[in-house]
């Protein structure tokens, strides 16, 4: 099997919070079937969501002096990007949509856009992660609506699966993803995404 790089973006929720332990279980589980992974936490690395300015339309760099330029090269080099992020009102986070919306800079123009669109994105395989504290069947829908629309459909990355982990415990309270059966999951997906 050949070997992969990993870019693992964690989209805030608290440093050893639900959300945090699930990246770590599916890391290690990436890690001992001899991938390489890196997290890189939004709490870290602040990036601001896209002003519209069309500054990179135009051939500039971003007007914008935060972070993303640095992580242009990782998410480059990345084969797969994992999308991790606790639900925060009922979709992903705004530090991950933030994320996302940067990509726009990195946008080559494309002379025949499949969907009418001007640009187009680097190809790289995707994957999301998402905890709740909720577990209804409809608790990661605009989550999941989102990240199919977006990422695959738009961007055109290629979908590795997704891990929706609901029903982690009480917001105000500790994290409880330890007492679920996720962490396990997250262990298995990162260790056999690439064997399936």
């Amino acid at each position: 099997m050949e070997k992969k790089n990993f870019l693992i973006v964690q989209g805030g929720g608290r440093a050893n919070g639900n959300t945090a332990q699930l990246v770590k279980s599916f890391s290690k589980g990436a890690e001992d079937a001899g991938h390489q992974t890196e997290i890189l936490s939004l709490l870290k690395n602040p990036v601001n969501g896209c002003l519209g300015c069309n500054a990179c339309r135009y051939g500039k760099p971003c007007i914008q002096k935060d972070g993303f330029q640095d992580l242009v090269p990782k998410i480059k080099s990345a084969d797969l990007i994992v999308f991790a992020s606790p639900l925060y009102f009922w979709t992903i986070s705004s530090r991950l949509k933030a994320f996302i919306e940067r990509f726009y800079c990195i946008a080559e123009e494309d002379p025949n856009p499949p969907l009418g669109r001007y640009e187009k994105y680097p190809v790289k395989d995707c994957a999301l992660l998402m905890t709740a504290a909720d577990n209804f069947f409809w608790t990661f829908e605009q989550a999941v609506s989102y990240y199919k629309f977006t990422l695959i459909h738009y961007i055109g990355f290629h979908d590795k699966g997704m891990l929706l982990a609901g029903g982690c415990g009480d917001t105000n309270g500790k994290p409880q993803i330890e007492k679920t059966p996720y962490l396990q999951q997250a262990y298995e997906f990162g260790n056999q995404i690439y064997q399936r």
